[in-house]
């Protein structure tokens, strides 16, 4: 068989198996990246090139900078503030998308979602509000706050890797362009709409085993390290921000927030080890290395031009935006973003070299499609999260979910040609 095809049939192959989700997503990638390496597609040190790539550095030390904030009691302190000044339920949901969904922008958005679950739920049982009216809008905002930075999920640090090789790169608050209009209209969109399709059942009380159950207690942390952990992550976002002005990479400026945490003992050597998430480091350096594949085979391009074909020999830049978005929102829904994410950028690479786009715009939508994970319980870690402990079932999602994802399409349609032309 030819490169191209074999490569074709990894790629199925992680379609496959990220849907079904029998093997977890990091071993089937990392099958994946062996399997090049078996097959002589790629040569070892081109598929584990990702372990020594400067985006994976920074995850792991954002892993570590993330803890020491939730870890010290600083985000639930933060996320308190903001909820004591809500007092309908309406006001409430806003208070919990605006919070959840700024955070997210920085930390991860599932750890976001995971602090403030006993959050709502305690307050939730203070109030007497549902708990099914509040978990929804706490994970979706998380979703649509991944879109403010470039740090803000690993879907878009795929993407950055690929523009890299290219020797480009999105600036730090460039996914903001659209990723905060998106998230404004989306709370907005649930402040006068939305909370209408939200579920309203009576809470049956939770396990006493549950995590979620205790309100976790922070009176014992010294004020001086929740003081630290939060100086050190607002430090280190701003010599992100400012990074060509200082001329410190990005994951430097991390690793030197990660290291004085832990110098300091703000947090455990123990507990930043713990903090590094190895499945989300091992599914990006095995999508890394099939992206390399699919670019370097000729299989990207084979796909490129039949999708072209198909929508004829000088397609719309509309209509090619329409589709990346839909094809990207659909399969993020029922499989993990970051995979979604990808799979599809080499494509997307692909695509873009086929008609003389940029490749900016294509992976820009690529990356708010592979976003938009909200009418499942299956779309993202979090979403899975709150399923059993708002009492949701399947159609709740899809409820409140689909409009959300047409609104944002919708958005998406109208902010990416004028931020990011295909021409």
């Amino acid at each position: 068989m030819s490169p191209g095809v074999i490569t074709l049939c990894f790629l199925v192959f992680a379609i496959i198996m990220f849907a079904w989700e029998k093997i977890p997503l990091p071993i089937t990638a990392m099958m994946v990246a062996v399997g090049l390496t078996l097959t002589g597609i790629l040569k070892p040190a081109e598929a584990f090139a990702g372990f020594v790539d400067s985006n994976v550095l920074l995850f792991m030390a954002m892993f570590i900078v993330g803890a020491a904030f939730f870890d010290t009691g600083m985000a639930q302190k933060v996320g308190g503030i903001v909820t004591k000044f809500a007092k309908t339920e309406r006001q409430l949901i806003i208070a919990v998308m605006v919070i959840t969904g700024l955070m997210s922008g920085f930390l991860s958005n599932t750890g976001t979602a995971a602090v403030f679950i006993p959050v709502i739920i305690g307050i939730a049982a203070k109030s007497g509000f549902s708990r099914s009216r509040l978990l929804l809008p706490l994970v979706l905002a998380a979703a649509m706050g991944g879109n403010l930075s470039l740090i803000g999920a690993p879907g878009n640090m795929i993407a950055q890797s690929a523009l890299q090789d290219m020797g480009m790169e999105f600036g730090f608050f460039e996914y903001a362009k659209v990723g905060l209009p998106m998230l404004i209209i989306g709370i907005l969109y649930f402040s006068l709409i939305g909370y209408k399709f939200l579920p309203d059942r009576k809470d049956d009380p939770l396990d006493t085993d549950s995590v979620y159950s205790k309100q976790a207690d922070y009176s014992n942390v010294p004020k001086w390290k929740q003081n630290t952990a939060l100086i050190v992550l607002v430090l280190t976002i701003v010599a992100m921000i400012f990074e060509k002005q200082i001329g410190v990479k990005l994951y430097i400026s991390a690793w030197v927030g990660a290291l004085v945490l832990v110098a300091t003992r703000v947090i455990s050597e123990k507990n930043a080890m713990k903090s590094i998430d190895m499945n989300t480091i091992l599914l990006f350096v095995g999508s890394l290395a099939l992206a390399k594949a699919i670019d370097v085979s000729g299989s990207g391009a084979l796909i490129a031009n039949t999708l072209i074909g198909a929508l004829g020999s000088s397609p719309s830049p509309y209509i090619l935006l329409f589709v990346i978005l839909v094809l990207s929102a659909v399969m993020t829904n029922f499989m993990s973003n970051t995979a979604t994410t990808a799979l599809l950028v080499p494509i997307g690479l692909s695509i873009a070299s086929a008609i003389g786009a940029d490749p900016k715009a294509v992976l820009m939508a690529t990356v708010i499609g592979g976003s938009l994970a909200f009418a499942t319980p299956i779309g993202m870690p979090a979403n899975t999260m709150v399923y059993g402990l708002g009492g949701y079932r399947f159609t709740d999602y899809v409820k409140v979910g689909v409009p959300l994802i047409i609104v944002s399409i919708v958005v998406g349609m109208i902010l990416l040609p004028i931020f990011f032309p295909f021409y």
